[in-house]
């Protein structure tokens, strides 16, 4: 009787993996969603909306942009967690939920490693601090000479508590020596409104979504955390070239499925988002809105990437003292 049990038990699962096999051979027939955790306007539903039509063209389905905003990006990585692993609903994570919030919430309802099929990442861009137009600084250290002069009178705002545009706002205070006050807002977008009418004196987020403003003249940048400058702002120095070496963040992101997702489909979404990332004509739309292709190998190196990129934010959120709760 137990070793006809077994019989079972095991043709069960052999059934399980044909099915799996031939789901993945067939995959995909129908439309993928792709999930930003983070309202429209901030830089993960940029990068998504320029990625999505041609990872649809080359998956031969389309592929929908869909928000689900909340608790900065945790929600919408939450749905995504606990959805079919099927290969039809994925993310596009970044920094804040995937390596930093489980280090600036007590709790976060997913695990990076063990809740998700990682599968590569797809573009980075750095953090940018830029103030209002009637902020008397036009530099780095004109900003921290003016903070030093007004002890926790200036406001920064941010796209959410706990996420890495928070984390850039406690570094500069930690490697500044100055007292600015964080305030954090539902998204970029709203944070930038403020930001942009005065309400607030300045600003940290993604390149992507202070570019034309600064561009334009309605924000002033003030620096760069990255190792470069920008090629779409050439003026505007690196937070090292101002003395801030430590003051160094940049984003990625990068595309998640539910864990379990069958590796046979996990394979072709990566070969499928490399060739989309590294087309010639998302390398161009991305170079101008200050968005560089980054693609992992394979799979498992995405893998290992995020466990080193946990060990490192890890830390800096720690030093920072960054708390979303």
């Amino acid at each position: 009787m137990i070793r006809f049990r077994a019989v079972i038990v095991t043709g069960a699962v052999m059934g399980t993996l044909v099915a799996s096999i031939a789901g993945a051979q067939d995959y995909p027939f129908k439309p993928v969603r792709l999930v930003v955790g983070f309202p429209p306007g901030g830089s993960n539903d940029i990068v998504a909306r320029h990625l999505a039509p041609k990872l649809g063209e080359i998956l031969g389905v389309q592929t929908v942009v869909e928000n689900r905003p909340g608790a900065n990006a945790i929600i919408g990585t939450e749905y995504v967690a606990k959805s079919p692993p099927d290969g039809y609903t994925l993310t596009l994570a970044s920094v804040s939920p995937l390596v930093i919030s489980p280090f600036t919430y007590a709790k976060i309802p997913y695990d990076t490693i063990n809740d998700f099929a990682g599968i590569t990442t797809v573009a980075m861009t750095p953090e940018v601090i830029a103030v209002h137009p009637s902020v008397p600084a036009r530099s780095l250290q004109e900003l921290i000479a003016l903070a030093k002069s007004r002890p926790g009178k200036l406001d920064f705002s941010s796209s959410g508590n706990g996420g890495l545009p928070h984390l850039v706002i406690e570094l500069f205070k930690t490697v500044a020596h100055v007292n600015v006050q964080h305030v954090a807002y539902k998204g970029a977008a709203p944070a930038l409104t403020d930001t942009l009418g005065g309400q607030v004196h300045g600003i940290a987020v993604d390149f992507p979504v202070l570019y034309p403003h600064i561009k334009a003249g309605k924000l002033r940048g003030l620096t760069v955390a990255s190792e470069r400058r920008i090629a779409l702002l050439p003026d505007l120095p690196t937070a090292a070239e101002q003395g801030l070496p430590k003051l160094f963040a940049v984003n990625w992101f990068a595309i998640m499925a539910p864990a379990k997702t069958p590796r046979p489909v996990v394979d072709k979404l990566h070969a499928s988002l490399a060739k989309a990332a590294n087309s010639p004509e998302l390398k161009e739309r991305f170079a101008g809105i200050g968005v560089e292709t980054m693609t992992m190998a394979s799979p498992d190196a995405f893998a290992a990437f995020v466990k080193e990129e946990l060990v490192r934010w890890g830390k800096l959120a720690r030093e920072s003292g960054a708390r979303a709760d």
